[in-house]
């Protein structure tokens, strides 16, 4: 039932705010019990969606509506991802403050700028750096030590209640969850999200409601984004290695206190190399293939490179040299057989990195995170996926 009504609430976006709808149908959706109807990060890369779905469905449509427009651009903003050594509750009320006065049909609950003395149209850090006491520690935790009583303070008048109802004051969404997107790197953040955005402008024909302008603007003319940086920022977040320390288990040589060490499994990657002529190209493939040489070669990693175009030709197992070589195929492609191996491999691939233009037909979903890198003028072929384009 109460997917039901989160399902109702999107139809209604697709139908009176396309751009919002279509932008929404990306994101993975979770129920989860919080205090607020719903919330919404970044979380591997992929934008997230929490709904309670009690409270979101005892919400009048018209909140509902507001709500995920909310959602939205947090995400679109990046703002979870901006929040790292900032105070949580200062800078999360000062992005609610950035991007409620755009939305109608929020709670009434829902905190303005003029509510707190200041105008609208401001960015989130320019709200956060007005109301944000200069003294702040950040997010402290604990009692400290001694039994001296908290200090109130603030300043005198005016300025000191709008102060202290700013600290006071709560967000309409939860987020809770925001400090999920820490380990995802903005340029990653940036590169997933605009290629949301993107989608969204294809399927609703370019229309985009005044107040996204801007932001779908800086996406669509952004400054060039290093290609080899997003790789590298791709492959941290599919698969971590490495050593990591663990209170399950007991350290060998210490006390039970200290933490033991957990390891890792390998970085193993299956490489798709679209053998058409579009990406048949000794610059592209030399520099796709040195950087995953590099990367390789300074972790522990299986390459597992399949070479395909309507079926595959051709399946190499690598350590991490000679990894793109000149193949020859020809005729159209089908994307889909890549998948379909990666389905069947034991152990499963941590992540899948596709080399093509794009063109050609995909599986609808997969679980797998998967990395498009796609020729200058290539396009990717489903929303699903981080797209990467190389500059070469």
């Amino acid at each position: 039932m109460t997917d039901r009504v989160l399902e109702n609430a999107i139809i209604r976006l697709l139908k009176q705010y396309p751009f919002y709808g279509q932008f929404l149908l990306n994101f993975r959706r979770e129920n989860m019990a919080c205090n607020e109807p719903l919330g919404v990060t970044i979380r591997s890369g992929l934008p997230v969606l929490t709904v309670d779905g009690g409270r979101f469905a005892a919400l009048p449509p018209m909140e509902q509506e507001g709500l995920l427009r909310h959602a939205v651009m947090h995400v679109l903003h990046l703002h979870m991802l901006r929040r790292k050594g900032r105070n949580s509750h200062d800078w999360d009320m000062a992005c609610d403050l950035a991007v409620n006065p755009g939305i109608e049909g929020l709670p009434p609950e829902a905190a303005m700028p003029a509510s707190y003395g200041q105008p609208d149209g401001l960015a989130a850090e320019e709200y956060y750096a007005r109301l944000t006491s200069p003294f702040d520690m950040g997010n402290l935790a604990g009692g400290g030590i001694g039994n001296a009583a908290q200090d109130t303070g603030g300043h005198a008048g005016a300025d000191a209640r709008k102060d202290s109802a700013f600290h006071r004051g709560a967000t309409i969404d939860s987020h809770d969850s925001w400090h999920e997107a820490d380990s995802t790197p903005l340029k990653l953040g940036e590169e997933v999200v605009q290629g949301m955005v993107k989608e969204a402008l294809r399927a609703t024909d370019g229309a985009v409601p005044p107040e996204l302008r801007q932001v779908v603007e800086g996406y669509l003319t952004p400054a060039p984004i290093p290609w080899k940086q997003v790789l590298r920022q791709f492959l941290a977040t599919a698969g971590r290695t490495g050593r990591q320390t663990t209170w399950s288990r007991e350290h060998r040589r210490f006390e039970h206190t200290t933490p033991g060490i957990r390891k890792h499994r390998k970085l193993n990657l299956l490489v798709g190399v679209d053998v058409s002529d579009s990406t048949n190209a000794p610059v592209l493939r030399e520099a796709f293939a040195w950087e995953l040489q590099q990367i390789a070669r300074g972790r522990e990693t299986t390459l597992t490179v399949v070479y395909a175009n309507s079926r595959i030709q051709k399946i190499e197992h690598l350590s991490g040299r000679g990894v793109v070589q000149s193949y020859h195929g020809g005729g159209f492609t089908d994307l889909r057989p890549l998948f379909d191996h990666a389905r069947t491999m034991q152990p499963r691939p941590t992540a899948v990195i596709y080399l093509t233009d794009g063109f050609g037909e995909a599986p609808d979903t997969m679980v797998i995170p998967t990395l498009w890198v796609l020729t200058r003028e290539g396009d990717r072929p489903v929303p699903w996926g981080v797209e990467l384009r190389l500059d070469v």
